[in-house]
């Protein structure tokens, strides 16, 4: 009974809905963020492989600062530099390696236009993130607003939004989760709950910068998971890949994750299939947790993988860091 009761209150704690252990305010500031390293497995310590990933380092981090935790999406840059967004529209900057910090750790909300200061503080449910190196904007999709913004550099200013008729048709409660730059400038969206008639999860190709007015109407693609499982997090590894993280929740492992690839095809037509290949499962004894965020870096020429855990601002619930090596 008190795992039922358990899985329930985390199914509640998924749902983009104020609640109380949400921060309603935060002022910009310094971050002080504590890591705790961890191994990948607690029945072997040594383990440092998990499918086709190497197990470069976790960390459960920690803040007495109220506004941390609630991670939905993160970048990070090759020393370590990890640029983390919540739940509640709130943008935190810390540093996990042994490798010199471009920046001094931080946390701030997220800058709002003037015409929707009036928005509950709970309305700015971000899910999402990307980012352009070339420009250095980024693009945050916005779950209950069903919407996606862009961003000026360094997030002084709020450059666009846009509400597409595509994504107000999925669920305001399972929607875009999953935003992803191509290297030539499109962009991908796939709803965590928006289906197909087929029961796949609907996915949007924008042509262009889907912030802006003038974009061309997106082309429906489907995506498939791995069996059982959800996107949450989405990012182009190169012109003919696609990152995917997955999450479940069940009874029996309580929370579980994948990290899986797509290849693209050369031509993405409307109506095509995104079937993800499992490169590696997270799940007990392996570290589990509500894992939502996805990134990659480069390390020496080698492709870094990082994902992020959401702890809902619940203290049973932690916010784990994992970097991986893709081999």
């Amino acid at each position: 009974m008190s795992r039922i009761l358990i899985v329930l209150a985390l199914a509640i704690l998924l749902l983009p809905a104020p609640h109380n252990s949400k921060p309603a305010t935060v002022q910009p500031g310094a971050l002080l963020v504590t890591a705790r390293a961890l191994p990948l497995s607690t029945n072997d310590p040594a383990l440092r492989r998990m499918g086709a990933l190497a197990y470069l380092g976790g960390w459960e981090l920690r803040s007495a600062n109220p506004g941390f935790g609630g991670i939905s999406a993160m970048l990070v840059s090759p020393p370590g530099d990890v640029l983390a967004l919540s739940d509640s529209g709130i943008l935190m900057g810390l540093h996990v390696g042994p490798g010199e910090a471009r920046r001094r750790p931080f946390i701030a909300p997220l800058p709002i236009r003037p015409q929707d200061r009036d928005r509950p503080w709970w309305a700015w449910d971000s899910e999402s993130l990307t980012h352009d190196r070339a420009t250095d904007r980024y693009w945050v999709g916005f779950e209950l607003q069903q919407a996606i913004c862009r961003y000026s550099p360094g997030f002084a200013r709020v450059e666009a939004c846009r509400t597409w008729p595509q994504i107000m048709a999925w669920p305001p409660t399972g929607s875009i989760e999953s935003l992803a730059r191509l290297p030539d400038g499109r962009f991908i969206a796939i709803g965590e709950m928006g289906m197909t008639a087929d029961g796949r999860h609907d996915t949007l190709l924008f042509p262009g910068d889907p912030a802006e007015s003038d974009t061309a109407d997106p082309i429906h693609l489907r995506y498939t998971p791995p069996q059982g499982y959800r996107p949450t997090d989405a990012v182009a590894l190169d012109a003919q890949h696609l990152l995917v993280l997955n999450r479940r929740l069940t009874l029996q492992e309580l929370f579980t994750a994948t990290i899986a690839i797509v290849d693209l095809p050369e031509r993405l037509e409307p109506g095509m299939e995104l079937k993800a290949r499992t490169l590696a499962r997270l799940a007990p004894p392996l570290l589990a947790d509500n894992f939502e965020g996805l990134a990659i870096s480069r390390e020496n020429g080698r492709t870094i993988i990082w994902v992020v855990s959401d702890d809902n601002h619940e203290f049973f619930q932690r916010t784990l860091l994992l970097k991986f090596g893709l081999n």
